[in-house]
C-alpha cells in the first residue's frame, strides 16, 4: 500500500496551502497566549525555524509539546544522556519548557541539551529546524499527529517515532477510515504502552510497533518534595485523614465540592476528626476560579501560596481549614505526599481522566471517575490489580469520601503492581538499539 495515497497527498498539498496563509493566524494565537503567560512571547524566531546558533548535528530530537508529555520523556531522555548522547527537546508550551530548563539546566549549560519551541507545522519552518539541528531520528511522546512534522521528517530522511504512545478509544473509533489513520503510516514506527495499543496502531496500518510500556513509571520522584508533603500534613493535619484530588478540570467542581462537604458533614455529624482535602487544579488560569467556588460553598479554605514558603515551608500557626487550595505548577508530589488516598481528576468530564501513575508511585491508592479513554493503560490494569477505584457516578464518589469510603487495597498491592509496569524507558532504549539507531550496549 502505497504511502501517502492520492487522498492524502492532495490533504496534505491543501494543509500546507493553508499554513502558508495562516502563519499570521497562529502568531497572533501565540500572542493571545503571551497575554496570559508572557513566556509565550520568548524566542518567537524559533516558532518559524529560526535559532541564533545550529547544532552541531547527530543529537536525538524529543518532541514533548507540554508538561506531562516532558514529564513521560524524562526518564528516556536520562537513559539517553547516561549513553554520551545529546538532545534537542522540542516544547509547544511553556509550563514543558520551564520544567525541562529546569530539570536539565546542568546538561543545557553543558551543551549536551537544546531546548526550543517546536516550530509551526508548516513546510517551510519545519524544514528550517531540521537543517539547523540535523537530528539522527526523532521520538513523540504520546499521540501528536501533525502533518507537517511527519512529512517533513521523511523528505528529510529522519526517522520519526510515536513513543510511549496509546491510540484512544474515541481518537481509534474516529479515525477509521479517516486520513488522520492513513497519516499515522508516516510515522518510522511506534513504541506503545500495551498489546491493545499495538494492535489498535496495527489496523490502521502502522508498522514496526514495539511494546515498551509506559515510561511515567520510571520518572524520578522528587525527595524534597516528598519530604516536604510529609511535614505539611504533620503541620496541617496531625490526627486527620487527607484526601489529595489533583488535575481537578472544569466542569467538575461541583461534583468534587459536594461530595467534600457531604464527607465533612457526615464526619462531623459523627464527632470524627473530619479530612483535609488538597484541592489542586490542572491549569493554573483556574487558581482564583476554584477558590472562589469553594468559597461560595462556605468551605474554609487556604492557598499554598498563602500558607508556605517558596521551599514549601509552612508559615505561621496551622490554620483551622477544610481545602488546601494548591495553587501552584510542578509540585504535585507535594500535594500527593499529605494525602492517604487520591482522586485524580478528568474522569468526571467527557474529555477522560488525567495520569494515575504519580500517587501510585508514592503508595497511594487512587480514585478515577467514569471516563477513562485517556488513561486506558494504566487504568484498566490498576483497576483490575485492585489499586484503582473506579467510580461511575456523584453518589459513588460521595460514598467513596464518606464515612466507610475505600480504603485502598491490600498491603503490597501497589508495589507489586509498579514492579510488573517499571522499566519502559530501558525497554525504549533497547527498541531504539533493535533499529539500528542506538549502539547496543
Amino acid at each position: 500500500m502505497s504511502f501517502p495515497s492520492p487522498k492524502l497527498r492532495l490533504a496534505l498539498m491543501a494543509y500546507q496551502a493553508l499554513w502558508r496563509i495562516g502563519t499570521p493566524l497562529a502568531a497572533q494565537y501565540i500572542a493571545k497566549r503571551a497575554a496570559k503567560d508572557a513566556d509565550y512571547g520568548l524566542h518567537l524566531p524559533e516558532r518559524y525555524g529560526r535559532y541564533d546558533r545550529a547544532d552541531a548535528g547527530g543529537a536525538v530530537w524529543v518532541h514533548a509539546v507540554s508538561l506531562g508529555e516532558f514529564r513521560s520523556a524524562l526518564p528516556l531522555i536520562r537513559l539517553l544522556l547516561a549513553r554520551g548522547e545529546r538532545v534537542v527537546i522540542t516544547h509547544f508550551t511553556p509550563a514543558g519548557r520551564r520544567e525541562s530548563e529546569r530539570v536539565l539546566a546542568g546538561e543545557i549549560a553543558a551543551e549536551r541539551v537544546r531546548v526550543v519551541w517546536v516550530p509551526f507545522d508548516s513546510g517551510p519552518c519545519l524544514r528550517r529546524f531540521l537543517a539547523a539541528f540535523r537530528p539522527r531520528f526523532g521520538l513523540v511522546m504520546e499521540i501528536e499527529i501533525w502533518p507537517g512534522m511527519i512529512m517533513a521528517a521523511r523528505r528529510a530522511g529522519v526517522p520519526l517515532f510515536m513513543c510511549n504512545a496509546q491510540y484512544p478509544s474515541k481518537s481509534y473509533a474516529r479515525d477509521k477510515g479517516r486520513l488522520r489513520a492513513e497519516l499515522m503510516r508516516g510515522f518510522a514506527g511506534a513504541f506503545v504502552k500495551s498489546e491493545l495499543q499495538r494492535d489498535r496502531f496495527a489496523s490502521v496500518g502502522v508498522t514496526n510497533i514495539r511494546v515498551t510500556g509506559e515510561t511515567r513509571f520510571d520518572q524520578p520522584i522528587p525527595p524534597a518534595h516528598v519530604a516536604a508533603g510529609q511535614a505539611a500534613r504533620v503541620w496541617l493535619a496531625p490526627d486527620r485523614p487527607v484526601i489529595a484530588l489533583a488535575s481537578v478540570v472544569a466542569g467538575e467542581d461541583d461534583t468534587y465540592l459536594a461530595g467534600i462537604g457531604a464527607s465533612l458533614a457526615a464526619h462531623r455529624a459523627k464527632s470524627l476528626p473530619v479530612p483535609l482535602f488538597v484541592y489542586v487544579p490542572r491549569a493554573p488560569e483556574r487558581f482564583d476560579e476554584t477558590a472562589a467556588l469553594i468559597a461560595a460553598r462556605g468551605l474554609k479554605a487556604a492557598r499554598r501560596s498563602a500558607l508556605f514558603s517558596a521551599d514549601l515551608q509552612g508559615q505561621g500557626p496551622a490554620p483551622d481549614i477544610d481545602i488546601l487550595i494548591g495553587d501552584s505548577l510542578g509540585e504535585m508530589y507535594f500535594y500527593l505526599s499529605m494525602a492517604d488516598r487520591a482522586l485524580v481528576g478528568g474522569g468526571f468530564t467527557p474529555k477522560g481522566a488525567h495520569n494515575i501513575i504519580e500517587p501510585l508511585a508514592l503508595k497511594k491508592p487512587v480514585i478515577v471517575g467514569p471516563d477513562l479513554h485517556t488513561i486506558e493503560y494504566p487504568a484498566v490494569e490498576a483497576i483490575a490489580a485492585g489499586v484503582c477505584l473506579h467510580l461511575q457516578t456523584a453518589d459513588d464518589l460521595a460514598r467513596a469520601f464518606g464515612l466507610d469510603g475505600w480504603q485502598g487495597p491490600p498491603a503490597g498491592a501497589i508495589d507489586g503492581f509498579l514492579a510488573a509496569h517499571s522499566g519502559a524507558a530501558l525497554r525504549t532504549v533497547q527498541a531504539l538499539e533493535h533499529q539500528g539507531l542506538l549502539t547496543s550496549r
